[in-house]
C-alpha cells in the first residue's frame, strides 16, 4: 500500500480526496491511510472516529492522517485519539508542501516525537489555487472542476465555514483551461462545484458572477458537450446565469437548490436570505425559461423551534417547487453554532419528520420516472449498468460504452431508475 484515502461527505470532498492522493504519493508517503472527514452532522464525525479505530485494528502498521472539515473544526479531539498519527488542516491537505512535511515528520528518528498537529488558520486563507485531479478524472464520464471554496454566510445551523474558511474563487482563465483540458481528454460532461457556488467571483478582480464564468466556458470550449452546475443558492442566481439557462442547451436542465426549509420564520432563524415565496417564484421563473428543468433540493427536518405546521410548509415545497430529487438532512446540533443554543426538537420527532420528507421525495421521483416514459433522452453512460439523462435521472444500462452519450427511448421504470 502507498496511500489509501477514505472519504466522508460531499462530492467536493470526493474530488479533493483524489488531489490528496496525488499530492501525498508525490511527496513520497507510503503505507499511509488518509481519512478525509465531514463535519456537517454529528453522525458524520462519529462515523469517521469509528472508521479510524477500525483502520488501526485492521492495519496496525499503517500511518493514519486525519484531515477534512471535521479535522479543522475538532482538531484536538482527533489529535487525542491514540490511533491518529497526524491531523492535517483542511486547506493544508491540498498543498504538496504539507504532505512533504508530513513525510518528514514520519521519518523523524523514533526518539524524537513528530509534531502531530499541522492545522493552519482556515480563516486566514484568502486565495484558491486551481486543482486538476488528473488521475481521478481519467476514464470517468462525468468529471468535476472545483471553482470555489469556503463560505461568507453564517447560517445558524452550519459549521462548514469554520471548516473551509471564507469564500474564495479560482480565476476564470484557469477554470476555462481546466475545462478545455478535460474536454480534449474525452470527457463528455463537466460539473462545476464548490461550497457556495453562487458566491463565485466576489473575491476576484471585477467580481465576475457564476453566470459570467459559465458563459466564458461555453464560449471558449465549444467542443464541450455537457456542462452541469452543482448546488446553488437560488437568491444569488445572476442575470447571466439565467440567460445561459434559457439559451444554451449544453447547460444541463437540472439544478440542485439550497432551500433548507419552507417556512419563513424557520428560514429567518436559520439566517437564510430567501423566503418561501422566493423559492417558489425562482422555480417558476426558471421553468418559464427552460420548461423541462428538473430541480433537486436540500431540506432540513427538525430545525430548532420547528412546529408541525412549519414542517408541513417545508414538505409542501416538494409539490410547490416541483422537486424531483430531495436530499433530506435530519437536523444535527453542531457545537458552536447559534442554532445549538435554540430550543431543540426531540430526536424521535426529527427522525419521524425526516422519514416523511424522504417519502415525499421518493414519491416525487417516481412521478418523474413515470412522466419520462415514451421520451427520448440523451443519456451519459456512467458505467456498465447505469447512465444519467440530461435531467440527472438515473437510467438502467446494458451493453453501452462507458463515457458515450446515447439517444435512448424510455420504455418504463423500476421505481428508482428509468428502463430502455
Amino acid at each position: 500500500m502507498t496511500v489509501e484515502v477514505v472519504t466522508f461527505g460531499c462530492r467536493l470532498n470526493t474530488f479533493e480526496s483524489e488531489v490528496i492522493r496525488r499530492e501525498a504519493e508525490g511527496a513520497g508517503l507510503h503505507n499511509t491511510i488518509v481519512v478525509n472527514t465531514c463535519a456537517v452532522t454529528n453522525e458524520a464525525v462519529a462515523q469517521a472516529r469509528q472508521t479510524i479505530r477500525k483502520l488501526r485494528r485492521d492495519k496496525p502498521g499503517a500511518r493514519i492522517v486525519v484531515t477534512g472539515c471535521a479535522a479543522q473544526t475538532q482538531t484536538v479531539m482527533f489529535a487525542e485519539m491514540t490511533e491518529v498519527d497526524r491531523v492535517l488542516g483542511n486547506d493544508d491537505k491540498m498543498r504538496g508542501g504539507a504532505w512533504r512535511d508530513t513525510r518528514a515528520a514520519f521519518e523523524t528518528a523514533f526518539d524524537v516525537p513528530h509534531e502531530k498537529l499541522a492545522v493552519s488558520d482556515i480563516m486566514a486563507v484568502t486565495e484558491m489555487a486551481p486543482h486538476l485531479a488528473a488521475g481521478f478524472q481519467s476514464g470517468m464520464p462525468r468529471v468535476f472542476v472545483q471553482v470555489q471554496n469556503g463560505c461568507d454566510h453564517r447560517c445558524t445551523f452550519c459549521i462548514i465555514p469554520y471548516g473551509r474558511g471564507n469564500s474564495r474563487s479560482v480565476a476564470m482563465g484557469a477554470v476555462v483551461d481546466q475545462v478545455r483540458a478535460l474536454t480534449e481528454a474525452g470527457h463528455a460532461e463537466i460539473v462545476l462545484t464548490g461550497v457556495d457556488l453562487t458566491s463565485y467571483g466576489a473575491d476576484l478582480p471585477g467580481a465576475p458572477k457564476l453566470g459570467t464564468l459559465t458563459k466564458q466556458i461555453l464560449k471558449h470550449v465549444p467542443e464541450l458537450r455537457r456542462l452541469r452546475i452543482s448546488s446553488i443558492d437560488s437568491i444569488e442566481a445572476d442575470r447571466d446565469l439565467l440567460d445561459v439557462i434559457a439559451t444554451d442547451e449544453r447547460l444541463m436542465p437540472h439544478l440542485h437548490l439550497s432551500l433548507q426549509a419552507g417556512d419563513d420564520l424557520v428560514l429567518k432563524r436559520m439566517k437564510r436570505r430567501h423566503t418561501r415565496a422566493d423559492a417558489i417564484d425562482f422555480c417558476r421563473q426558471i421553468r418559464r425559461l427552460r420548461p423541462d428543468m428538473a430541480f433537486g433540493a436540500d431540506i432540513i427536518a427538525g430545525f430548532p423551534t420547528e412546529t408541525e405546521e412549519m414542517f408541513t410548509r417545508s414538505q409542501d415545497l416538494v409539490d410547490e417547487c416541483g422537486l424531483t430529487f430531495l436530499h433530506v438532512f435530519p437536523y444535527s446540533k453542531r457545537p458552536g453554532t447559534p442554532a445549538a443554543r435554540m430550543p431543540q426538537i426531540d430526536g424521535r420527532v426529527i427522525r419521524e419528520r425526516a422519514k416523511r420528507l424522504r417519502a415525499s421525495g421518493e414519491a416525487a421521483l417516481r412521478r418523474r420516472l413515470a412522466s419520462e416514459i415514451g421520451a427520448t433522452r440523451h443519456v451519459l453512460i456512467e458505467s456498465a449498468t447505469q447512465g444519467r439523462t440530461e435531467h440527472f435521472v438515473p437510467v438502467a444500462i446494458a451493453g453501452e460504452a462507458q463515457g458515450a452519450v446515447r439517444a435512448l427511448k424510455i420504455a418504463g421504470h423500476d421505481g428508482e431508475r428509468l428502463l430502455t
